[in-house]
């Protein structure tokens, strides 16, 4: 039997908040809780069970103004820019919605969790992996896990960090999680603050085509 094809959904900013408010202690600084998607990804599907194969990990994130936080946008764009060197990952950002009060009040995502959904269910509908594994604890994605396991478009599963919400059916624990401890956060972190990365520093990053950074460098996993 051929490996389960699994496609692997993020959140970003949902989980991104989660791991620090799971992992860390305030104050937190605001570069900290910062992951990589596709070591995340092959994470997970070593923990699947049944033989699986990597079809993409899809992230979705908000992209703040770069004529109202300059700063934000450029760090934004150079981590989309460091996740892409890989093929596999797919990057989808739509553009922070800025409230009249701002910036007292903060900038806010705006349609993460609609092209999540309609992402979700489309790619299902057209048989574009065997299984889904969704990376949020967005309650507003509930309907769109119930169309796909209601109507047996796909398997779908999801992930969280240990301490954080998940998502499941009505009076249900499903569908399957993955509980992701801080032994598992700590593999997977990104510790590099790309509000501050030279131009040097973004071209080394660019270039590494294994999924991981030069040893030594600050972006290497920590290990317990």
């Amino acid at each position: 039997m051929p490996p389960t094809r699994v496609t692997i959904f993020i959140d970003y900013q949902n989980l991104f908040g989660w791991a620090r408010r799971c992992f860390h202690k305030p104050p937190v600084p605001p570069e900290v809780g910062h992951i990589d998607p596709l070591r995340l990804g092959q994470l997970l599907l070593a923990r699947r069970r049944s033989p699986s194969s990597l079809v993409g990990v899809r992230v979705y994130r908000g992209r703040p103004s770069p004529n109202l936080q300059a700063k934000s946008a450029a760090a934004n764009d150079r981590q989309a820019n460091v996740w892409r060197r890989d093929p596999q990952v797919t990057v989808i950002r739509r553009p922070l919605r800025y409230p009249k009060g701002w910036p007292s009040a903060p900038a806010v995502e705006k349609g993460i969790d609609v092209a999540i959904a309609v992402d979700l269910v489309r790619l299902a509908m057209i048989r574009a992996f065997d299984a889904a594994i969704l990376l949020s604890a967005d309650s507003d994605l509930q309907p769109a896990l119930e169309i796909i396991m209601k109507t047996r478009l796909s398997h779908v599963e999801v992930a969280s960090w240990s301490g954080a919400g998940r998502l499941c059916l009505p009076g249900s624990r499903l569908p399957w999680c993955h509980h992701l401890d801080e032994e598992a956060y700590l593999q997977v972190q990104d510790l590099t603050d790309y509000t501050k990365i030279d131009p040097a520093e973004e071209q080394t990053l660019l270039s590494s085509t294994d999924g991981l950074p030069p040893p030594g460098h600050p972006r290497t996993p920590r290990t317990m």
